[in-house]
């Protein structure tokens, strides 16, 4: 699981930002939380979303759904929002079978809400980024 580099939304400081951590990442400058957007599949799933210690918006996508390429900005944008109060895990079904299975992924681009490991909420389809951050909003509120 590779680390990526991000730049912190509050001083611009780039930071490395790895897909698995025990804590939650911060910026290395002002200390402020950083955008947490990390791959998972099959075999780094549990490592990455059911062991994260923040809530974790997980996009089921592959490359060829328009839809899924469409909101991808979207939630990246919302990880940006909410850095340091949410994780952005990205799965592609076509490499993450079980996944896909596990889930009933039917239909993509769909998107989950887990806490804990735990299925907390799920959707389906594209949303604009107002609908998307209303069901975050509604979803953390209960």
């Amino acid at each position: 699981m590779a680390a990526e580099i991000v730049a912190c939304p509050a001083c611009g400081a780039k930071n490395r930002v790895p897909a698995a951590a025990k804590g939650v990442p911060h910026c290395g400058r002002c200390g402020s939380g950083v955008p947490w957007v990390a791959e998972a599949g099959d075999d780094t799933f549990a490592a990455v979303v059911e062991q994260s210690k923040l809530p974790v918006l997980v996009d089921l996508w592959a490359p060829w759904c328009g839809p899924c390429r469409s909101v991808s900005p979207v939630l990246e944008r919302l990880a940006e929002t909410h850095a340091g109060k949410l994780k952005l895990a990205k799965i592609n079904v076509d490499e993450s079978p079980r996944l896909s299975q596990r889930f009933g992924v039917q239909s993509i681009p769909m998107l989950l809400l887990m806490r804990g490991g735990e299925l907390v909420a799920r959707r389906v389809g594209a949303a604009p980024e107002h609908v998307l951050a209303a069901w975050l909003e509604e979803t953390f509120a209960s």
